[in-house]
C-alpha cells in the first residue's frame, strides 16, 4: 500500500484490476494543511476506492537552512519576495525519485513514447495559458500529475527550465485575476480533473449534460416542490415528454451561452446546430449563417 501525506492509503499496483483507471497526484506547497478538503466528498471517495492517489509535500522540508527559508528578494529589485530555486529543485527531485509511474499505476494508462513516462508538472500562475474543460479532460488521461504551488511573487524561473529536463511542464491560469498563491488554483484543477475519471461520479450521465461538455452552458435546474414562493417550475419539465425536456434544456443552454458567454459559440461547430438552435440564437441576437456548403461559419453577436 502507498500512503500520501494526507493519510489516505490507496492500493498498490498489484491490488488493482488492469481495467481500472488510475491517477497519481503530487503537490508541493508551503501550506500542506490547505489540502485537507481533498479528504472529502468525491475526491476523498476516489482516493479510498483506489482511483486516485494524492501526496502533499511540504516545500520547507527541502530548505537548506535551519530557518527553513524558501524565499528571497528578487534580482533587479522590486516589491515582494521570490521563491528560491534550490528548495524547489530538491523537492521536485524527491517527487521524481518515487517513480517511475509504471510502478504505481496501471501500465495501460501510459502513453507511448518516453515523454509520457514522466509526470506532467502543472504550475498555476496568472501568466499561464487558460485552464478550461478541454484541458481538464486531457489531463484526466494523464497517469501522473505534479503541482507546484507558488507564493509571493512567484517561483524562480530557472526552476521550470530545470524541471523541463526531466518532465513535461505547463503553466496554467484560472482566469484574469490574481490570487495570493497557487494552492486555491490547484484545488480547483484537481477537482475538475478528478471528477472526469471513470467511476468517480455516481451518474456518468452528469458529464454529458453539464456546462462546457458540448461547448455550451448548462440549462437551469429545478427540483421539488413544483411551486415555491409563487415561482413555478417550467411546465415542460413536469410533462414526462423526454424529447421535449431535452429540447428545452438545449434551448435554455444556448440562451444562457449567448447571454453570458457568447465567446464560447465561436468555437462550436455550426454544423451541429439545427434549425431550432438557430432560431433560439437569433432571438438572442446571435447571427448564424447557414451551413449549406460545409464551410465553417463563425457566429457573431448583433450590436
Amino acid at each position: 500500500m502507498s500512503t500520501g501525506m494526507l493519510g489516505v492509503s490507496t492500493p498498490a499496483a498489484g491490488d488493482r484490476p488492469s481495467d481500472r483507471p488510475y491517477l497519481r497526484v503530487d503537490v508541493v506547497t508551503i501550506f500542506p494543511d490547505y489540502y485537507a478538503p481533498l479528504e472529502l466528498s468525491l475526491i476523498g471517495r476516489a482516493r479510498r476506492t483506489g482511483l486516485l492517489d494524492i501526496a502533499v509535500h511540504d516545500l520547507r522540508d527541502h530548505a537548506v537552512d535551519v530557518h527553513r527559508t524558501v524565499d528571497d528578494a528578487p534580482y533587479g529589485g522590486g516589491p515582494g519576495m521570490v521563491m528560491q530555486a534550490e528548495p524547489w529543485g530538491r523537492a521536485l527531485d524527491a517527487v521524481l525519485a518515487t517513480g517511475p509511474v509504471a510502478s504505481v499505476g496501471s501500465r495501460d494508462r501510459l502513453r507511448s513514447g518516453p515523454a509520457h513516462d514522466r509526470p506532467l508538472l502543472v504550475v498555476p500562475t496568472p501568466a499561464g495559458t487558460p485552464f478550461d474543460q478541454v484541458t481538464a479532460r486531457r489531463w484526466s488521461e494523464e497517469p501522473w500529475l505534479v503541482f507546484a504551488a507558488g507564493r509571493y511573487e512567484g517561483i524562480d524561473a530557472r526552476v521550470l527550465h530545470d524541471a523541463a529536463r526531466s518532465m513535461r511542464v505547463v503553466e496554467c491560469s484560472l482566469g484574469d485575476y490574481v490570487l495570493a498563491g497557487g494552492d486555491v488554483a490547484i484545488l480547483v484543477v484537481v477537482e475538475a480533473v478528478t471528477r472526469l475519471l471513470p467511476g468517480v461520479l455516481g451518474n456518468p450521465g452528469s458529464l454529458v449534460e453539464e456546462s462546457h461538455a458540448a461547448g455550451v452552458l448548462e440549462a437551469p435546474t429545478y427540483t421539488r416542490p413544483a411551486r415555491w414562493r409563487g415561482l413555478d417550475v417550467p411546465p415542460v419539465l413536469l410533462s414526462g415528454d423526454h424529447a421535449a425536456v431535452a429540447r428545452w434544456r438545449r434551448a435554455e443552454g444556448l440562451r444562457r451561452t449567448a447571454q453570458r458567454r457568447p465567446d464560447l459559440l465561436a468555437v462550436v461547430d455550426p454544423s451541429t446546430w439545427d434549425e431550432e438552435d438557430r432560431r433560439v440564437l437569433a432571438e438572442e441576437g446571435v447571427l448564424v449563417g447557414r451551413v449549406d456548403s460545409g464551410a465553417p461559419v463563425t457566429p457573431g453577436v448583433a450590436g
